[in-house]
């Protein structure tokens, strides 16, 4: 038996800026929209070069996260995309910068040994960029 993550869904209240920027940001291929009229529900697969994927929903009911984006509490807290090269971070995490995006943590090594910075994106999860 093979097992691997097939793909890692977020709950957001805006469908279309989160695809655009997995897109834009990160290279990510949105498959096409997916409409349930019935539960008012609408997601997007996102796909990355590697073979995971992202699955993106928006429901009007689902309520906002009260976590601070800040904080790290138990579950879920970060999506890391791997770009190539120390340079790349670095180059990447300025982008998002200058694209206004918040950086949590600045371009480094960590005790374990990865190189990353880490940024929010625009619903405030945090997204680890690494070698």
């Amino acid at each position: 038996m093979t097992i691997k993550i097939e793909h890692i869904a977020l709950w957001t209240k805006d469908l279309e800026g989160l695809k655009q920027f997995y897109v834009e940001y990160f290279e990510g291929i949105a498959g096409n929209k997916y409409v349930n009229t019935k539960k008012n529900f609408t997601s997007y697969f996102i796909s990355f070069a590697s073979g995971a994927r992202l699955e993106i929903m928006e429901m009007p009911t689902i309520p906002a996260n009260t976590n601070d984006v800040e904080e790290q509490y138990i579950g879920l807290i970060h999506i890391a995309f791997s770009v190539g090269s120390k340079e790349k971070v670095g180059s990447l995490t300025e982008r998002l910068r200058n694209a206004g995006y918040k950086v949590i943590s600045e371009p480094r090594y960590t005790g374990d040994g990865y190189y990353e910075s880490c940024v929010l994106d625009p619903e405030g999860n945090r997204i680890e960029i690494t070698i």
